[in-house]
């Protein structure tokens, strides 16, 4: 059993449960699933780099990514439509929880000058989505082995039906808000 999903079962729920006046436990906020995704644009000119990104996001995730592909051709930028332009992968469960927990404790805080994340990126469901620019700040990547520095987009799902409902079951999980 996770560390997280313990707590939220112990802490969390009582807690929103109160907040919100819920007549059923059923009606608290849970994560659903979280959607890791590395957008590569240079993988126009290399495919090597598609490769290192499957490679990293395996290690950082614990689960085989799938390769995103063009939806449409733009000439401008030379892309054909099903050319490899990216990699993600949709964390549930156990894996879910774990990453949620590595992500908050271990990896926001190794970034530089870290405030706390905007609380403003959500979607108007209760769902965050969060930019990294680094993905070095994960401990299982190796800074030696690096070809580049990737960026990585990291979406949390919930059941929150508000965005203020989101937010306060993300805040009571540990994320650090700034305001």
């Amino acid at each position: 059993m996770s560390k997280l999903k313990d707590y939220y079962e112990e802490q969390v729920v009582p807690e929103l449960s109160k907040k919100y006046k819920y007549k059923n436990i059923l009606q608290v906020p849970i994560l659903e699933k979280i959607v890791l995704n590395m957008g590569l644009g240079e993988a126009i000119h290399n495919n090597k780099i598609i490769d290192s990104a499957l490679e990293e996001l395996t290690i950082i995730s614990g689960q085989k990514p799938v390769i995103t592909k063009a939806k449409k051709s733009i000439a401008a930028f030379k892309l054909r439509t099903g050319m490899p332009i990216g990699c993600m992968v949709t964390l549930r469960r156990m894996r879910m929880f774990d990453f949620c927990d590595k992500l908050i404790n271990i990896a926001l805080a190794r970034v530089r000058d870290f405030r706390g994340i905007s609380g403003k990126s959500f979607d108007g469901n209760g769902n965050y989505t969060l930019g990294i620019k680094e993905h070095m700040i994960f401990p299982e990547i190796e800074f030696d082995k690096i070809d580049k520095i990737k960026g990585l987009n990291i979406t949390i799902v919930t059941t929150a039906r508000t965005d203020q409902e989101g937010k306060d079951f993300l805040k009571l999980l540990g994320m650090p808000f700034k305001n």
